[in-house]
């Protein structure tokens, strides 16, 4: 006979609303497979009222946490509040009362992991976040599990839809960024206030959590270089790029080794023949590098109700086998013997996109490439767009892409290029990524 895991809902919005439709169609499932009853106890959240569309018994509710914290009935605590303050004090409060906890939190694990991890395995208890990263996609049991016997050398994700529809649709139809942003609110893919995304934070917690799993990396988040897609690219770019044979993406970016690791995130060219260059839309995709597996890619949909409560009903269904038969994962996190050290962004190196417009005089070009020689940058192509606008303003855009070069060193290039009277505007830069 399977015994029964009991089961604490804490967060009944739009995911923890899919959670419960999604245990009620396919409860019989998990109990077929894993032999294993999951059972939900009780559903935490400040409004009680409001019918989210699914049908459960009404004293399964409740606006009391405590219902659920330190219930000996209750083995299992789902927490999908969000934020990093009440949401810290429920996953805190259930580790330290022994119950196991699934969680969708990216922000919190990426900003608390340091704390919240070791608690768990103190505790001797799980602390399962599939859900945090890619909604529906499994990259993080892929790197837990599919390709533990690796080492992993790049991790490049897609991994937020906003972002990847906005530039999709800048990218299709030639608009701006602002024509986009308002599409992708009225379409539902966008906050009122879109910081979060259009910024890039998002996907720096969930690259965050990405170079936990693969190099037992947890730095501060403050220190991680982010660069969203608002005013950084404009419609042209899009065009030159795919001249050139390039799209641009919004990429997390994690690359190493096992004694240095570069974490950020920026709006990237990314080759027509690189697998992430055909997703679009708001699918998401993480395409890992490792020495044994080479390139595997993990694909769908990183966000919505269903999609991400399917992560989130695997991940209770793994913990409560787990709790059934006494073992909790004790490794959560890669763990090195000798600590991984952060990259320093300036020493981080890759090809660049640069775009200029530069007046048409003689000698300004001279003038722009013996600063980029002068900073150890190699140019490896020039393109020149001139145009009859352009030459009614008397500039010319130029788009210039490098061989691999430091951070530090085009950076400094380019601030002294923008101070040049030849150059008008503020360049434009871009990391560049291969097949």
């Amino acid at each position: 006979m399977s015994k029964t895991i009991g089961v604490g809902l804490v967060g009944f919005g739009t995911v923890g609303a899919g959670v419960v439709d999604g245990l009620q169609r396919n409860r019989g499932k998990i109990s077929e497979r894993l032999d294993v009853e999951v059972e939900l106890r009780r559903i935490v959240d400040l409004d009680i009222t409001t019918d989210r569309g699914v049908t459960l018994d009404p004293s399964l509710l409740t606006t009391d946490v405590s219902q659920v914290l330190g219930n000996p009935d209750i083995d299992i605590v789902v927490e999908l509040v969000g934020g990093t303050g009440f949401a810290k004090e429920v996953v805190t409060r259930a580790l330290q009362a022994g119950q196991s906890v699934v969680t969708a939190n990216k922000k919190l694990l990426a900003e608390y992991g340091r704390e919240l991890f070791p608690l768990a395995e103190k505790m001797g208890v799980d602390l399962y976040f599939g859900a945090s990263v890619g909604g529906a996609i499994p990259i993080i049991r892929a790197l837990r599990e599919g390709l533990a016997g690796n080492k992993v050398e790049s991790i490049l994700g897609i991994v937020n839809g906003t972002c990847n529809y906005i530039l999709s649709r800048m990218e299709s139809e030639g608009t701006s960024f602002e024509v986009a942003l308002e599409a992708a609110q009225k379409a539902g893919y966008a906050e009122a206030d879109p910081t979060l995304d259009v910024d890039g934070f998002d996907t720096l917690h969930k690259a965050s959590i990405l170079a936990a799993l693969a190099y037992g990396i947890q730095p501060d988040t403050a220190e991680l270089p982010v660069s969203g897609i608002r005013g950084t690219i404009e419609a042209r770019d899009f065009a030159y790029a795919r001249e050139l044979g390039y799209c641009i993406k919004l990429l997390g970016i994690v690359r190493g080794d096992e004694s240095e690791v570069e974490v950020r995130v920026a709006p990237t060219l990314v080759a027509r023949g690189n697998m992430l260059a055909s997703v679009n839309g708001v699918f998401n995709a993480v395409m890992v590098k490792s020495d044994l597996a080479d390139r595997t890619l993990y694909y769908g949909r990183g966000a919505g109700r269903l999609p991400t409560a399917s992560t989130v009903i695997s991940d209770i269904a793994d913990v409560a086998f787990n709790r059934l038969h006494g073992s909790p994962l004790k490794v959560i996190i890669a763990k090195h013997a000798t600590p991984v050290k952060l990259r320093a962004f300036a020493d981080v190196q890759c090809s660049h996109y640069v775009r200029l417009d530069v007046q048409d005089r003689v000698g300004a070009m001279a003038s722009i490439m013996a600063i980029f020689a002068a900073h150890n940058v190699s140019i490896a192509s020039m393109l020149q767009k001139e145009t009859a606008a352009t030459q009614t303003e008397g500039t010319v855009p130029v788009v210039i892409l490098t061989h691999a070069a430091r951070m530090g060193d085009i950076e400094a290039a380019l601030s002294e290029i923008a101070c040049l009277d030849v150059v008008s505007g503020k360049p434009v830069r871009l990391g560049m990524e291969g097949e």
